[in-house]
């Protein structure tokens, strides 16, 4: 490749980086554009490791022909198991231990290395990998390096004039290819740590000491069941697997309803439901209560077959007015919301143990919902909560509902409606 195209690419990769193509968009542009200029790539993969609860990385690939591999796959932990054999018997685990930059592979020969033999057997003749380390300041957890390995089925493999320009493009491709990694894991932490909405608020610029709105919001909070008790019984290492099983059945059942987690308050879950429709987030919070029942019967016959204990958690019901967004000092900020109502929705979920009964919804939650909904709720008594200065009625989920919760029942499709 001649010195005009490859500054060309050059340029083309960082106008697209800058505007913030995909990885894989990148890759293929990349792949092609070479091509074009007389690079006889026939296979490309790039990846990188990343900030993510489950997978390590992410990776991408591009074909010279049909296939049918995905252009965009993810990995899980390299450090146990097969995965690590694997990664272990690679030629980049190989270039990290050994100090190497760059390894170019005849494909003829043969080789001890993971992946190689399968790419002798589909027709491609040299193979040219990169590792591109991150300094100190460029890296991000495990994200330290960007590797990637080049394929031709050219029969004279690359040529020195292919490799120079691979050597002077591939670097530009790595960072371009970061940026657009480091912008995914932005919003990764945000979705994590902040919630959904609440992330997109952040990233939207919205992170000024102050800056709060006013809306009225369906509010939840759970709180697990005994925990302190169960905690005290089992081994320290359990007590965390523990609070994830019981939080997953909570996040998963707000998430698949629409809702937002605004906060893990210990064993306990802070969560709104809004929309221009009111009534429409209360039956999204019903719905979601219903599916947490679902998942933590699912959850404690796992947990019970495994010998390990079992729990159930309550729920409250609220909706108020709030104010929603940052509180606190210049250099540490939680987006949330505050307001007597948040107060109120846990101080109805603590009430939950005294009157025996998993849900509890408050009067002003009961009174948006429609005839039909009402009718599914029954009042448990009038109570004054402690630190709230009036009286009212809690409402839980008529018992003889429970004879209907089987799937497709009454109460099953007025929620679907």
């Amino acid at each position: 490749m001649e010195l005009t195209p490859r500054l060309r690419l050059m340029n083309w990769l960082v106008r697209q980086g800058l505007t913030g193509l995909p990885e894989n968009d990148l890759l293929r542009g990349f792949c092609e554009r070479c091509r074009a200029a007389g690079m006889p790539l026939s296979r490309a993969i790039v990846f990188i490791d990343t900030l993510h609860p489950i997978f390590e990385g992410r990776g991408f690939r591009w074909n010279d022909g049909e296939s049918n591999e995905a252009d965009i796959f993810e990995y899980g932990s390299t450090s146990t198991g097969e995965a690590n054999q694997t990664w272990r018997r690679s030629a980049f685990h190989h270039m990290l231990e050994n100090g190497h930059d760059e390894m170019v592979i005849d494909l003829a020969g043969t080789h001890d290395f993971s992946m190689i033999g399968d790419l002798a057997e589909k027709g491609h003749k040299h193979f040219a990998a990169f590792v591109h380390r991150f300094g100190e300041a460029g890296t991000i957890g495990e994200m330290d390096c960007f590797y990637s390995y080049y394929t031709t089925r050219h029969s004279d493999g690359f040529g020195e004039n292919h490799m120079a320009a691979l050597r002077d493009l591939v670097p530009v491709l790595g960072l371009a290819i970061k940026s657009a990694a480091q912008v995914e894991i932005a919003r990764t932490l945000g979705r994590v740590y902040l919630g959904r909405e609440t992330a997109e608020q952040v990233l939207r610029g919205r992170m000024q000491r102050g800056i709060t709105e006013k809306i009225k919001a369906v509010l939840w909070y759970s709180d697990v069941r005994g925990s302190t008790a169960i905690s005290e019984r089992i081994g320290p290492d359990e007590i965390i697997p523990f609070l994830n099983d019981y939080a997953q059945a909570s996040i998963d059942a707000i998430h698949d309803a629409g809702g937002e987690v605004l906060k893990l308050i210990g064993d306990g879950v802070l969560a709104m439901f809004t929309g221009e429709n009111l009534a429409g987030a209360k039956r999204a919070a019903l719905r979601a209560e219903h599916k947490f029942r679902g998942n933590m019967d699912a959850l404690n016959e796992r947990r019970a077959a495994d010998g390990q204990p079992t729990t159930t958690a309550y729920v409250g019901l609220h909706v108020g007015e709030v104010f929603y967004g940052n509180i606190g000092s210049e250099d540490r900020l939680d987006f949330t919301v505050v307001g007597p109502a948040v107060n109120e929705v846990s101080r109805i979920a603590s009430m939950c143990a005294s009157v025996d009964r998993e849900l509890l919804t408050s009067t002003a939650f009961r009174a948006g919902l429609d005839a039909a909904g009402r009718n599914y709720l029954v009042s448990t008594g009038r109570f004054v909560l402690r630190g709230i200065g009036h009286a009212q009625d809690l409402y839980t989920l008529d018992p003889a509902v429970a004879a209907d919760e089987v799937v497709g029942g009454k109460y099953e499709r007025y929620l679907a409606s």
